[in-house]
C-alpha cells in the first residue's frame, strides 16, 4: 500500500472532505499514540503495558477506518446510486459497492 493515491483513484472532493480537519486531528492523536509506544520501548517499560497501548492504538486506527468507510458509503456509493448510470458503466453503484466490500474485507483481515 502506498502513501499516495493511485492513478486509478478518483480525484476529490471525497466523502471525508467536509470532515478533513477532524480526521487530520484524529490522525495526529493516533500518531502521538504511536510515538508514545516508541518512547515506552526506549524507556524499557513493562511489555504488558506496551501491549495495552498497542491495543488502544489499533482500536483508534480501526475506528478511524470505520469512519472513513461510513463517509465513503454515504457519499461515493450514494452518489453512484443516485447517478442513474446504466449497469456496466464505470463508476456504477455495483462498482462502488464492490470497492467498499473489498475495503471491508481488507479491514477484517487486519
Amino acid at each position: 500500500m502506498t502513501a499516495t493515491a493511485s492513478e486509478d483513484s478518483p480525484r476529490g472532493p471525497h466523502g471525508y472532505s467536509p470532515q478533513r480537519d477532524a480526521h487530520i486531528k484524529r490522525l495526529r492523536r493516533i500518531e502521538g499514540q504511536i510515538r508514545g509506544l516508541q518512547r515506552m520501548v526506549e524507556e524499557d517499560v513493562y511489555c504488558i503495558d506496551i501491549l495495552t497501548q498497542v491495543s488502544a492504538s489499533t482500536k483508534a486506527l480501526q475506528s478511524f477506518a470505520l469512519s472513513l468507510l461510513e463517509d465513503h458509503l454515504r457519499h461515493c456509493v450514494a452518489e453512484a446510486v443516485n447517478s442513474g448510470e446504466p449497469e456496466g458503466e464505470a463508476g456504477t453503484y455495483t462498482d462502488k459497492v464492490a470497492e467498499a466490500t473489498a475495503a471491508i474485507a481488507r479491514l477484517l483481515r487486519t
